[in-house]
């Protein structure tokens, strides 16, 4: 998952854990309002059987921990309490500039790019949880 300020990009991996696919972005009007961002999300879990979520921790660049980083911890601290399910922290520097470029090179126009950034920045983030893994067909 992507943690934003108003939305929760969210990526899903197949079965043998080894891609990533974007699924959602979940919206919402208030940052502080996440009650149905919660309950869309333990929905998806029974939905598709998750047995652990990879949260996205945007450090700095100097790898120092900011106030976005502190409330992603808290995010994933509430959603262990919430599902029961361990939270991986996982560092997603770049993610977001690495999902704008991708929707660049795809030709999506600048306008429509808010709707799918946070959704491709989660499977970039889920991505590299999965590649650190070693999981591959060989």
């Amino acid at each position: 998952m992507d943690y934003g300020s108003k939305t929760v990009g969210v990526a899903i991996s197949d079965s043998l854990g080894i891609t990533a696919q974007g699924i959602e972005t979940i919206c919402r009007k208030d940052e502080n309002k996440l009650r149905k961002t919660c309950a869309r999300i333990e929905a998806l879990i029974e939905e598709y059987q998750v047995e652990r979520i990879v949260l996205g921790l945007p450090k700095h660049m100097n790898n120092d921990v900011g106030e976005r980083a502190e409330l992603s911890i808290e995010f994933g601290k509430m959603l262990t309490r919430r599902t029961g399910l361990e939270v991986v922290m996982w560092d997603e520097r770049l993610t977001t500039v690495e999902a704008e470029r991708t929707l660049i090179e795809s030709k999506v126009k600048r306008e429509d790019r808010k709707k799918y950034i946070d959704k491709i920045a989660a499977v970039f983030i889920l991505q590299g949880y999965l590649d650190s893994l070693g999981t591959s067909l060989d």
